[in-house]
């Protein structure tokens, strides 16, 4: 019998990114239940971030912050593969291998901000042009944390968030799923997609969410989960990639089977 037979897991990443963790769950005998909950789009004004960028070449790193940012923004890049490239987690990686360009920096542990920001490569940076791909809206830690080390930080914002609308009855569907038992774990990949399920939901879905076990991507999300009132067993991940998010529900249903 695989792990999480029968076990109802609501997976909530962008309709473009679900279906990764959806067949991740899927192999380990979960039932996948899909509500996008958020929206990712390239920015309108991609021409003048680009002239706000300049040229690539005067940056001794650019840094990559999610596999979006390489989606939207590695043609940043100009086909330059000798500019040193950091990259937050794996998936990142692995967008900017996929578009041609090596990794010289890439947290091997617990994939966020704070683990690329302990590295020793960017430990002396006094003095350096560093450019930093993001979202609009995105975390300011790194930003921050170079600039007080002394470096001379560019951020570019190429996409933008937006909670998604879901086709008529999907909601509604995921609720009657979920008060049927059907579903027992919600997933929360970022902050932002947890807010926007928050805000999709129905009072109904808001107070079936707060009650459920919670699978993150990590501690920071956890911390906003509980911020935000959710109380039921939070389940966090070492990171928002699909392997570590099954690595870590597998763990917990275990363990609920044991007690």
């Amino acid at each position: 019998m695989r792990e999480l037979e029968g076990l109802g897991v609501l997976v909530t990443r962008p309709e473009a990114q679900a279906g990764t963790l959806a067949h991740a769950l899927e192999s380990v005998g979960a039932r996948v239940y899909r509500l996008p909950t958020l929206e990712i789009r390239a920015r309108p004004d991609r021409a003048a971030v680009r002239a706000a960028v300049g040229p690539v070449d005067r940056y001794h790193w650019v840094i990559f912050v999610s596999a979006n940012a390489v989606r939207h923004g590695a043609s940043l890049l100009e086909g330059r593969t000798e500019v040193p490239v950091a990259a937050i987690g794996p998936a990142t990686a692995t967008a900017l291998r996929l578009a041609g360009h090596a990794v010289r920096l890439s947290p091997d542990t617990t994939f966020d901000s704070e683990q690329l920001l302990a590295a020793p490569e960017l430990a002396e940076v006094s003095g350096q042009r560093i450019l930093v791909v993001r979202g609009v809206g995105g975390r300011d830690l790194v930003m921050e944390q170079l600039r007080a080390r002394g470096a001379e930080v560019v951020v570019a914002e190429v996409y933008e968030r937006a909670c998604a609308v879901p086709v008529p009855g999907a909601v509604d569907a995921v609720e009657a799923a979920w008060a049927a038992g059907q579903i027992s774990v919600a997933t929360a990949t970022s902050v932002e997609v947890l807010r926007c399920l928050v805000e999709l939901l129905t009072p109904r879905g808001r107070a079936l969410l707060r009650e459920s076990a919670l699978l993150v991507g990590g501690a920071r999300i956890a911390a906003i989960a509980r911020e935000m009132g959710l109380a039921g067993p939070l389940i966090v991940a070492t990171s928002p990639e699909s392997g570590a998010l099954v690595d870590a529900l597998r763990r917990w249903r275990r363990h609920t089977k044991r007690s």
